[in-house]
């Protein structure tokens, strides 16, 4: 094997951990503490506080998200155990939906316990159905861990991952079309929350099989950015009424646009960062991604507030500052938390990260 093709292939290792890195920073700006309730808001859309939360909850939140899915459909696409369906499901079972479970129980315990003890505003239990909707997400998005369902939706499309990777072509673009559909007609629940994510596993596993990884990098990154660049711009003129709002499938269909040339520009991004400086820092931070996007939103809930007292809500003079910095505020937070738990208790750390923090070695 040449040095060529083992040294492209390190790369695109690198290039895979990066992006996972920069796509769950980014889902920290959409559910970036504001203070405001929806109706303030409201109140508050269109001012310039707001176009910046906007801009970086599309830029680097939502439109990121769709890579994890094809990223998990191109990893087992190469995987000689995702054909064996009771193993792999075992195994996924364990990396992601066991975590998910635990981190939504943690998130009713520590959220809602603080909502009870003290004055934190958060959802509290309302009954035995609310909690084990909030745990297993069976029809319902959650309350308080809301960006769970991409675990939920991720889990089933490994379970028919072992049917999907020995499908052939065609059937694959079926499949991508019909999740595309749903995703534009806005159906998806009670068996999908969200409808995109298996479109998106699902081209991950046609990208492998049609080198599409090759093909992107090979595009100047610039020209790799430029289509979600004009979309991202499509996307704010309907955000600030420079035109007419479209039907509900009309916007569903831009949002899927967006988030295919994200995917593209994102990849881009992270093959280019995986040849650069930055590469060291980001592949350290790497193993606590997962951490990382299971825990924000209990510490936003926790801590937001706190800092908000320092900072001020969303219209307050300082609050552009606590918004840029709130991914880096909660990544220090959830590296000192996940390592001291390695050290204390490494069979919990290990297991609350799917298995990316493995007990140290002695």
């Amino acid at each position: 094997m040449s040095e060529t093709i083992l040294a492209d292939g390190a790369r695109r290792s690198d290039a895979i951990a990066i992006a996972r890195v920069i796509c769950i920073l980014g889902v920290v700006y959409v559910h970036a503490w504001t203070g405001q309730n929806g109706e303030a808001l409201a109140a508050l859309r269109g001012s310039a506080q707001d176009n910046l939360r906007w801009a970086l909850m599309e830029i680097f939140g939502r439109s990121a998200v769709p890579l994890l899915g094809l990223i998990s459909g191109w990893l087992v696409a190469g995987s000689d155990t995702a054909r064996h369906w009771g193993a792999h499901v075992r195994r996924k079972a364990r990396t992601i939906l066991l975590p998910m479970i635990l981190w939504n129980g943690l998130a009713i315990l520590l959220v809602s316990g603080t909502a009870y003890l003290w004055s934190l505003s958060a959802p509290v239990p309302t009954s035995l159905w609310w909690v084990v909707q909030e745990v297993l997400i069976i029809s319902r998005n959650p309350d308080i861990n809301v960006q769970m369902p991409f675990l939920r939706d991720l889990f089933l499309c490994m379970v028919a991952a072992p049917m999907l990777v020995r499908s052939p072509g065609w059937a694959l673009s079926l499949v991508v079309m019909v999740a595309a559909a749903a995703h534009v007609a806005g159906l998806g629940p009670p068996l999908l929350m969200r409808a995109s994510i298996l479109c998106f596993f699902t081209l991950g596993i046609l990208a492998r099989r049609g080198a599409w990884a090759q093909r992107a990098i090979a595009l100047p990154l610039a020209a790799a950015v430029l289509p979600f660049a004009l979309m991202i711009g499509v996307q704010f003129c309907l955000m600030v009424g420079l035109v007419d709002m479209p039907y509900a499938p009309v916007r569903n269909a831009i949002d899927l646009m967006v988030r295919i040339a994200a995917t593209l520009a994102f990849w881009r991004l992270a093959w280019a960062l995986a040849g650069s400086r930055a590469r060291a820092v980001l592949l350290r931070i790497e193993p606590f991604a997962f951490f990382l996007f299971c825990a924000h939103l209990i510490l936003i809930w926790l801590f937001g507030p706190l800092l908000g007292k320092l900072f001020g809500k969303l219209g307050s003079p300082l609050y552009p500052v606590y918004l840029l910095i709130q991914p880096l505020l909660v990544l220090g937070a959830v590296m000192l938390i996940a390592t001291g738990l390695r050290q204390i208790a490494p069979g919990a750390a290990s297991v609350l990260s799917g298995g990316r923090l493995k007990p140290r070695s002695r």
